[in-house]
């Protein structure tokens, strides 16, 4: 049954939209444009948000190539999985407590306390003398990344135009695309120049010391619910749902990362991690239900969001677009390190015809859903793409030509950026508007939980089924060699096989790289099942002043 959905309110300073007949003079005021800063001013603003957008971006691939290097550096080789998961988990754990914070307190020194945390964890990740510090410094940076990641998307929500908010949305998608392709090469040129993978982190200090003067005199301060004491701000935040939000995700992460490499996955450290994350879950549906240790209107997840059908199935298509546009970006440097003998910067460059076609649609797809407000096609369009492209990945193999893969790769990117990030314009149009930076933070969370659970998931089978299948190629070799031929430290034992041998490796290892793209093709299959639903639901919107089918 359709429902009706609500009309957005304008930002503080514009009078209300009217349900009757308005006059010229009216109209004219309703299309003022509501923000305050405009000309240079503006320009630097918007290149000072998307700076930290950028960063994020950076941060979330850039160990994809470094990461041999610093568990040969530390030993570690157990914790390898660690390099992205604690950060993806930092990310997806605090998102939606982030959008409840900046519902509440001051959007502007908010938004600088996440950079300032997100510098500390870079700070941390670049001085680290040992695996445990580099792992917290990567889960903190992730943590202030998604809360700087949430402010950009909330300041550029509530300071544009109705006209202009789908374009600018998908300006920092653009961004975060370039920053995500950058960041393996940027990896790779440190970690192969005098200065060493430690400056892939400190990198962040310098950028973020660059653009400190614009955010701290240029961005306009915005502060919900004026008047409120520190108080009653406070206790508007769901700290409990932050709490068991974050344990289930380091449960869940714990068991899919470990399981299968550092332990059996009928183990009983691993059943007990499954374990804790059901009952953590059963807890915190609980909690929520009940709003134990919180109030109605502040949980972490708003249960009207579960009951918006449209909003939820934007919801999902986020999930679906974030983990065909992550996977990847996870794995094709990698066949090409195995396939090719890359070096980690040539491999990142490897990327450049995926992330290329990505970031290009995640504008053109702003623009096209700002001109002529539909969605429906967008996401059905885009996940037509996914499909193809991931089905075509998966019949890649150690024989592939480069141009093979160059054009199923593109074609898979195509359709990721094609609705990567419509969904967050898309979601602000079916929420309530005193809800818009709660629901900039749900789609987040969609956006960083997805490729945090199914990188996790592709790893885990690869690592697995990789292992299993190199021991029995090579049934001299140990556990720590075997671990090493899969992470790219042994790449000179790789080389020193005879060749029927190493060619008979590399089947194994690409074979098992090919499970990956079945989440692609299961994300791209349920974009085209769910999105026409879609077309059930309409929307008035207040500008322009006609009425459209959003969806």
């Amino acid at each position: 049954m359709a429902t009706q959905l609500q009309t957005l309110d304008p930002p503080p300073g514009d009078s209300a939209p009217s349900t009757l007949p308005a006059d010229s003079s009216s109209e004219d005021e309703r299309q003022k444009p509501p923000r305050k800063v405009h000309g240079v001013a503006w320009f630097l603003v918007v290149c000072s948000v998307l700076s930290s957008t950028f960063l994020f971006g950076l941060d979330t691939t850039i160990v994809a190539v470094v990461q041999p290097t610093i568990v040969t550096e530390f030993d570690a080789l157990q914790d390898l999985p660690w390099l992205f998961t604690a950060f993806m988990l930092g990310a997806a754990a605090t998102n939606l407590f982030w959008g409840q914070v900046y519902s509440n307190f001051n959007t502007k020194w908010t938004y600088i306390g996440c950079i300032c945390l997100f510098e500390v964890g870079s700070a941390i990740s670049g001085v680290a003398p040992n695996m445990s510090a580099m792992i917290v410094g990567r889960a903190v940076c992730g943590a202030g990344g998604a809360g700087m990641y949430t402010g950009v998307m909330t300041f550029l929500s509530v300071l544009t135009a109705d006209q202009e908010r789908s374009l600018y949305l998908g300006i920092p998608g653009l961004t975060w695309g370039i920053a995500t392709v950058l960041g393996p090469i940027i990896g790779g040129a440190f970690t192969e120049s005098s200065v060493g993978w430690r400056f892939a982190f400190y990198f962040n200090l310098f950028v973020g010391a660059l653009f400190a003067p614009i955010t701290i005199f240029l961005i306009p301060s915005r502060s919900p619910h004026s008047g409120a004491t520190l108080a009653q701000r406070t206790g508007r935040l769901d700290w409990a749902g932050l709490v068991l939000m974050t344990g289930i995700f380091v449960a869940l992460l714990m068991a899919i990362s470990f399981g299968g490499l550092t332990y059996l996955w009928n183990s009983g450290q691993i059943i007990a991690l499954f374990a804790v994350a059901g009952v953590l879950v059963i807890i915190y549906w609980t909690q929520q239900t009940f709003c134990l240790g919180t109030a109605r209107g502040v949980r972490t997840i708003p249960f009207e969001f579960l009951r918006n059908t449209p909003l939820m199935i934007i919801f999902f298509n986020e999930t679906f677009a974030s983990t065909a546009g992550f996977i990847p970006v996870s794995f094709v440097p990698l066949f090409f390190q195995f396939v090719r003998g890359d070096s980690a910067l040539h491999s990142g460059v490897r990327l450049l015809p995926l992330v290329c076609l990505l970031v290009a649609m995640i504008l053109l797809a702003g623009y096209v859903a700002s001109k002529t407000g539909k969605t429906t096609p967008i996401f059905f369009f885009g996940g037509a793409l996914v499909l193809a492209g991931g089905a075509l990945m998966y019949t890649v193999d150690a024989n592939a030509s480069d141009a093979q893969v160059y054009a199923y790769t593109a074609i898979l990117g195509t359709g990721a950026g094609v609705y990567f990030n419509v969904p967050f314009s898309a979601a602000q149009a079916c929420t309530d508007p005193d809800l818009i930076p709660v629901a900039v933070g749900f789609i987040s969370f969609a956006q960083l939980a997805s490729p945090a659970m199914s990188i996790a998931i592709a790893n885990a089978v690869f690592l697995s089924q990789s292992t299993q299948n190199i021991a029995s190629l090579l049934p001299g070799a140990d556990e720590t060699l075997v671990h090493g031929i899969i992470s790219g430290v042994e790449k000179s034992y790789v080389d020193s096989l005879d060749p029927p041998t190493r060619d008979a490796l590399i089947g194994i290892i690409v074979g098992a790289m090919r499970n990956a793209y079945v989440l692609v093709i299961a994300a791209g299959a349920l974009t085209l099942i769910l999105s026409p639903v879609l077309l059930f639901f309409r929307k008035t919107q207040r500008a322009p002043p006609t009425t459209q089918v959003l969806f």
